[in-house]
């Protein structure tokens, strides 16, 4: 038995024979982290692991909620302009202990011009740490936006941008804008152990990080000087879980308090046990197959729109949400502004998608992979079986299809380096903004940032979703984006596939519990009855 199971059983027992009953909780989870620090992440799992227990932001989304929330920052002022932000920062936040650093100050402006200029600056010594790639600074331009940040006093920061931009505070609400110790990074430096900053976090959240081993479990245990006080459990254990299955059997025996992602079959029986609940949300995500349009035969549109109409969306909903989806056509949820509701999808038609394929010099079709996703995701609870279900359709029209797949950590840093053909992904909005998806997902800086899979850069499109964030005014900004939308259906770069509903199925033991509408896990309110 590995060491870590080991522990983990132990846990378990502890759980089971009722010492520090109520205390500890566990949450089975999807994967294993690819990283401990949210500015080098944009995976849920590593969100969920990292973003939410360990770490603050200047400003949050209040609990279960888009709206923001003064965090770190107790309030903030903005220029006539909009190009200078001022925040007031909160005294008295404590960065938690932990075995391998004890701090000697509380939080203060020097962190939070740290944590900026670690993704902003080249030169900073922790820039290059974890590879130097900050997806979500570079895809939402925060980089380019931010002329200077400025340390006031202790406690007071200014942020200077470019040009004015509309979801600036919802961005800094986001998980890459985490504040990290600088104090922390100070030591390390000087030990030459820079690399230990991702993985052994400190942070202000309400959880400790205590340990993680790879693909078992990761532990945390509750902040007693959490500023907003501490947790109402103690211990807080992830359990890695990949197979909805297993999770559920888990959930049944009590080994996991709470599961994500349960698999849509077994929803209904959940519901009918006594032990347990249930809970849904309407998502705000979409799961899409993107082509790679800088690979042949894919930078071909015939060939995209072949595939899009091949490919039987209908049945997908059926077999692997169960019905607890709806077909997608825009790269927008229905649940959020912006969303172009006139849109005509392109129809499920063999007899189009041969004729495409002829038209494109393919009559007899040709050989393709597509990358299936190796987790369970909100927008996809099964990429296997949906990857082998697109492979029959993609047959009846000549496209014989590979199907491959990697553990999670790989396929997301393979597909950001453009390795696939074509590719199952999906995204679950963060901060309630169209931007968010459009601009992240479809924008030229998410092209160079790895967050745009499709690798596609579209002029027209760009300058759309590019005017849109510097205007205050959401009908105007609606207006573009919904031109957004249409130039998108027009030059199809993925196949929408999906918006899902969010389920978390959990004993009834579990209290406090709220669904976040952006796809979070979080456990600070949580306690067991």
């Amino acid at each position: 038995m590995k060491l870590g199971q080991l522990l983990f059983s132990l846990i378990l027992l502890i759980v089971s024979s009722g010492a520090h009953a109520g205390t500890t909780f566990v949450y089975c989870s999807e994967g294993s982290p690819t990283s401990f620090n949210p500015q080098i992440t944009t995976d849920g799992t590593s969100n969920n692991a990292s973003g939410h227990p360990i770490y603050n932001r200047l400003v949050e989304f209040k609990y279960g909620t888009t709206e923001i929330v003064p965090a770190l920052a107790e309030s903030w002022t903005v220029s006539p302009d909009g190009k200078t932000y001022t925040f007031k920062l909160r005294h008295g936040v404590k960065f938690g202990t932990t075995k391998y650093f004890t701090p000697t100050r509380e939080f203060n402006a020097d962190d939070v011009l740290f944590s900026v200029e670690r993704q902003k600056d080249p030169s900073n010594a922790y820039h290059s740490v974890g590879g130097g790639n900050y997806e979500y600074f570079k895809a939402m331009e925060v980089d380019s936006l931010i002329n200077t940040v400025k340390k006031i006093d202790s406690y007071t920061v200014e942020f200077k941008l470019n040009k004015p931009e509309s979801p600036f505070i919802a961005n800094l609400a986001m998980s890459f804008m985490s504040i990290l110790s600088k104090e922390y990074a100070d030591k390390l430096l000087k030990e030459n152990k820079k690399e230990d900053i991702d993985n052994f976090p400190v942070g202000t959240g309400p959880f400790i990080f205590r340990s993680y081993e790879k693909d078992t479990m990761v532990r945390f245990e509750a902040n007693p000087t959490y500023w907003q006080g501490a947790p109402k459990i103690d211990k807080l254990v992830f359990a890695i879980t990949p197979d909805a299955n297993v999770r559920y059997q888990k959930l049944k025996t009590g080994e996991c308090h709470l599961i994500i992602e349960p698999a849509p079959a077994d929803i209904n029986s959940m519901r009918k046990d006594s032990n347990l609940k249930v809970m849904e949300s309407a998502g705000l995500n979409v799961g899409y197959l993107a082509f790679n349009v800088k690979k042949k035969p894919y930078d071909n549109l015939d060939v995209r729109r072949a595939i899009y109409h091949a490919l039987n969306r209908a049945s997908y909903i059926n077999a692997i949400y169960m019905g607890n989806a709806m077909i997608a056509k825009n790269p927008l949820p229905p649940t959020i502004w912006g969303y172009n509701d006139k849109a005509v999808d392109y129809d499920f038609n063999i007899e189009k998608a041969k004729a495409l394929l002829a038209k494109a010099g393919f009559p007899n079709g040709f050989d393709a992979e597509i990358w299936t996703l190796p987790v369970t995701r909100p927008y996809n609870p099964n990429g296997k079986k949906m990857g082998e279900m697109m492979q029959a359709d993609l047959a009846k029209v000549g496209i014989k299809v590979k199907l491959i797949t990697y553990d999670w950590p790989t396929y997301l840093a393979k597909s950001r380096n453009g390795e696939h053909q074509m590719i199952q992904l999906g995204w679950t909005g963060d901060n309630g903004d169209p931007d968010n998806f459009l601009n992240v997902l479809l924008g030229c800086s998410g092209m160079t940032a790895g967050s745009n899979v499709a690798q596609w850069c579209q002029k027209d499109f760009n300058q759309k979703i590019v005017k849109a964030k510097t205007i205050s005014d959401q009908a105007a900004r609606t207006k573009l984006y919904i031109q957004a939308q249409e130039i998108f259906h027009d030059r199809t770069p993925w196949v929408p596939v999906a918006h899902a509903m969010i389920y978390r199925a959990m004993s009834n033991k579990v209290q406090g519990y709220k669904i976040d509408p952006l796809g979070g896990d979080i456990f600070r309110e949580v306690y067991l009855q």
